[in-house]
């Protein structure tokens, strides 16, 4: 198992299949967009599936999450999908995307293995849009929840950015949309993974605003607490359910104690956090011909280094050199 010096133990796999994104959110890169990756440097296909498998058969891995950038952007990406669902046990595969694309790909995909998928949607206003994303997709987004849903890659989930001054006054319009149609809606507090390094405390929408602003128009009541186990989001029944609303308080309301994530980027490094300072390095020993035992080995030991949680409220904290895009959701 992967077990960290805390007791931990990391079921959940991030996979970053590429840093490539085709929209430009002011929280995560500029809107020139950055210099990505070489190609040389990325994982190739066959060494995502090998490290995958690698963690499902050898390292206890349970749940593989494909991410990105923006991972629809990979043209291997069904034939991923479908490897990973051959592995035995087989692992629940996900996928977080900005929705650009999947209008076209759920069928293939949910036909390949997929189980679901998480899609970013942080407005239902075509202006407001184009200012955060700095490209006019809204109507792709909203076509690609559509068609996830009709591909049965439920429960279709939501994840939604609040940012004080711009979408801040769409809290309950985008649950309102998400419960007319049978999404999950979560919220995220939005956090210091900018490419620009403009993050500032004051003007993130806290978890405690955002349950505010749901409770004015909404009943909310607390799910089963016992029931969430190491899920990042705190879950809340809508007028007395069974449709839900989960906000995830990462920097508020931090669930370091029982996180069970561990991320692989797409040039082939493991993090054990959004927030880490530091690599383990897996593609170099990849190919040098590393054998599976002593990449197990490598990838347990960086495991074991993991920190007890991210830092955010320390003195002496320091933003990850890489961006969202670049480490994966």
């Amino acid at each position: 198992m992967l077990v960290d010096s805390f007791g931990r133990v990391a079921t959940d796999l991030r996979v970053s299949l590429t840093d490539r994104c085709n929209l430009r959110c002011t929280y995560c890169m500029p809107p020139e967009g950055l210099d990505w990756l070489p190609k040389p440097d990325l994982l190739t296909a066959e060494e995502i599936v090998r490290l995958v498998r690698l963690g499902v058969e050898r390292l206890g891995i349970t749940e593989v999450r494909f991410t990105g950038g923006e991972p629809l952007l990979r043209r291997e990406l069904p034939q991923i999908v479908a490897a990973a669902a051959a592995l035995r046990p087989r692992p629940q595969i996900s996928l977080t995307t900005n929705g650009i694309g999947l209008a076209r790909l759920a069928g293939v995909l949910a036909e390949a293995g997929l189980d679901r998928v998480n899609v970013s949607l942080d407005t239902l206003d075509r202006e407001v849009f184009v200012r955060l994303a700095h490209r006019d997709r809204l109507r792709d987004v909203l076509d690609g929840l559509a068609a996830a849903d009709e591909a049965g890659l439920t429960p279709v989930k939501v994840n939604a950015v609040l940012m004080r001054g711009i979408n801040d006054a769409e809290a309950v319009p985008l649950l309102s949309y998400c419960l007319e149609r049978g999404y999950e809606l979560r919220f995220i507090e939005q956090m210091p993974l900018d490419a620009q390094h403009g993050w500032r405390r004051e003007d993130m929408v806290t978890a405690d605003e955002i349950i505010g602003l749901l409770k004015d128009s909404f009943d909310l009541t607390d799910d089963d607490p016992a029931a969430r186990g190491s899920a990042p989001a705190e879950l809340f029944l809508v007028n007395g359910g069974p449709a839900r609303v989960g906000v995830i308080g990462s920097v508020t309301r931090p669930f370091c104690g029982t996180c069970d994530r561990v991320r692989l980027t797409a040039d082939g490094q493991i993090r054990n956090c959004l927030f880490a300072t530091e690599e383990s390095d897996l593609r170099t020993a990849l190919r040098s011909g590393a054998s599976d035992d002593d990449l197990a080995e490598r990838w347990t030991a960086a495991v074991a280094r993991k920190k007890a949680g991210h830092g955010i409220d320390d003195p002496g904290f320091l933003q990850p050199a890489r961006p969202m895009s670049a480490i994966g959701g």
